[in-house]
């Protein structure tokens, strides 16, 4: 008998497979794509949004206003859901799609799951040159969509029909699979979005998908083990892989039952209560000293489900030479990572199966009491950075900690570039699990208006704070008009110190001169004009305050709660005033130099090199 087949466009099937995709969240069956981020241009608008329109009840679409934000806000919309569900990212073919490349790069780099999905030009070729269309002189076949290759884990241009057979199944097995996870990119050329195909019916059979759990090797288990019952003073450090398994809970008995210490990566930040008896604070660069002091004494560390990036490990200065890694991930590229111990598999059920072997086993208790002291240091050291001493402008710790007292356990925070991450990462007291992102593995700018967006589309309950400096918000901003038109509330805090300020502070602490990173030291008759963040917002939508104090700052968070719609509060900020990590970190400081600070400052990194653990 012949297999039942439905002529339609390539674009209308895609929607309906979209749409025929299911997913369990929290034991509910929820379409594994809620939505669609898009904007509409001649390359994708006649097929692919008139599929769309046809189906908006079942696949919505939420106009974003640029194509980069929009695809920002898609992988937020992933980070917020815990990689569960996945949003849709779609643009006409020519600058819509390279816009959306920079966002494809914060997806890649983040492991996170967006479907994009971009027109292309003609199949055929016969209208060639199309509008928008970049000529390749010898390679016809290339277009700026070949530009998503690097930054995306599975890349296809459909040719013909039936490619969709088989291209949108890998791409969504490449999205939830836990090691392979990250963007996927269709690019959709004119012609063949509008061809008719008689497709098999089956292809459109609703079909629930589950993130695959993979279980770790026994012998693997084994060796980790043997290595682990070896050590005296044993550290986990937790990755983001712990929030994408879901095994926060897992995490907390782990290290409960065996007495390990816990400290957090940035994308791992709110693994663990900061109240845990066992959390000991965020490690890395953006990290806290104490934390720090406690991986440096380290003699087995156990990384779970974290890519080690430079940032985390100090540009691998922070770990002793001699110190034993076991990699728990679930993917074996980061799992090996400077000779570690490898342990394949899912984090939480990972730490299930090796709870139970290890049995009674628990580092020596004078670790724990080691490390009890280091996290009294790291509770005195945020009480002094966060407390009011009575000054005007604030510090960024202050304004930190006043949002970390507004804020309750139903509550999100966001942030992404320049100083703020580590000021969030050392400052904020996580109050529940998986209630923490900072974007700092592109770390893109503007990732912390767009991104407020998605998050707030994807969460249920609570409030989402993003806190971004006068650069990203200068940046990127127009998100803040989408989630005032989508409906979408978030509370956004200016903090304006004039500049690109963490950089300058980069530049200056390594030998060179202030230039074009304060406003006062950029080229142009205009320096001393400045951006009224207030008046801009509000023109976009929002309600929004403009503060001078501490006090009328929580006033206005207070406001910003019980308000129906996006606010945005304004306030100057200390231009110097950092809170400091206390780590190296390796970056190109020249060789030679006429300026004698900046051949010092050379010295300095050598001297930090010299401490720089050998193997990747």
């Amino acid at each position: 008998m012949p297999t039942p087949t439905v002529r339609l466009t390539v674009a209308e099937a895609i929607v309906r497979f979209l749409i025929a995709q299911r997913t369990r969240v929290n034991g509910d069956d929820v379409p594994l794509f809620p939505g669609v981020y898009g904007i509409f241009g001649h390359g994708n608008v006649t097929s692919l949004g008139h599929s769309l329109e046809v189906h908006r009840a079942e696949l919505p679409v939420w106009r974003g206003q640029n194509e980069q934000g929009m695809a920002l806000a898609a992988a937020a919309f992933a980070k917020a859901t815990r990689r569960q569900q996945i949003m849709v990212a779609t643009s006409s073919i020519g600058p819509g799609a390279t816009n959306m490349v920079t966002a494809a790069g914060v997806a890649m780099s983040n492991r996170l799951p967006v479907l994009f999905i971009s027109g292309d030009t003609f199949t055929s070729r016969l209208p060639d040159p199309v509008l928008q269309q970049v000529e390749h002189f010898g390679m016809p076949s290339i277009t700026v969509n070949d530009a998503f290759q690097p930054v995306t884990r599975y890349w296809d241009r459909i040719t013909h029909p039936a490619q969709i057979l088989s291209s949108l199944p890998q791409a969504v097995t490449t999205m939830m699979d836990p090691a392979d996870c990250g963007p996927a990119f269709l690019g959709l050329p004119q012609d063949i979005a509008a061809e008719a195909y008689d497709f098999p019916e089956e292809f459109f059979a609703t079909t629930v998908r589950t993130m695959p759990r993979p279980r770790p090797d026994l012998g693997e288990l084994e060796e980790a083990t043997r290595v682990l019952r070896a050590a005296n003073k044993p550290v986990i450090i937790a990755g983001g892989g712990v929030h994408y398994s879901l095994a926060e809970a897992e995490l907390a008995h782990f290290a409960s039952t065996h007495s390990i210490p816990v400290v957090e990566t940035v994308a791992g930040k709110s693994s663990l209560l900061a109240d845990h008896p066992n959390y000991a604070g965020p490690l890395g660069v953006t990290g806290a000293a104490a934390a720090n002091a406690v991986v440096s004494q380290a003699d087995v560390v156990i990384a779970v489900g974290t890519r080690l990036e430079d940032f985390t490990t100090g540009s691998w200065t922070l770990f002793h030479n001699d110190a034993q890694f076991i990699g728990v991930n679930a993917a074996r590229f980061d799992a090996i990572k400077h000779r570690a111990v490898p342990v394949v598999g899912d984090a939480r059920e990972t730490l299930t199966e090796w709870d139970a072997v290890l049995g009674e086993w628990a580092a020596a208790p004078s670790w724990m009491t080691e490390v009890q002291q280091h996290r009294k240091d790291l509770a005195s050291f945020v009480d002094s950075r966060t407390r009011d001493d009575g000054q005007w402008p604030p510090s960024y710790a202050q304004l930190v900690g006043l949002v970390n007292d507004a804020a309750t356990p139903d509550d999100y925070v966001l942030t992404a570039a320049g100083g703020l991450p580590g000021e969030l990462n050392i400052n904020w007291m996580s109050k529940a699990v998986a209630s923490f992102d900072c974007e700092y593995g592109f770390s893109c700018m503007g990732y912390e208006i767009s991104g407020a967006w998605g998050a707030a589309m994807a969460r249920r309950t609570g409030d989402v704070f993003s806190l971004v400096g006068d650069g990203s918000y200068l940046m990127m901003n127009s998100d803040i008009y989408a989630s005032v038109l989508s409906g979408h509330k978030m509370i956004l805090v200016v903090c304006d110190n004039e500049g690109y300020a963490v950089i300058e502070r980069l530049q200056t602490n390594q030998g060179g001169a202030s230039y074009n990173n304060m406003l006062a030291d950029s080229n142009g008759t205009g320096t001393d004009s400045r951006v009224d963040f207030a008046a801009h917002a509000q023109a976009l939508g929002a309600l929004t305050h403009e503060v001078h104090s501490l006090d009328e700052f929580s006033n206005a968070l207070q406001a910003a709660r019980a308000a129906d719609r996006t606010t945005v509060i304004v306030t100057k900020v200390r231009a110097r005033d950092f809170t400091e990590g206390g780590a190296f970190w390796q970056v190109g400081v020249p060789e030679v130099s006429e300026r004698p600070a900046v051949e010092e400052a050379r010295k300095a990194m050598d001297k930090g090199l010299s401490t720089q653990r050998a193997g990747v």
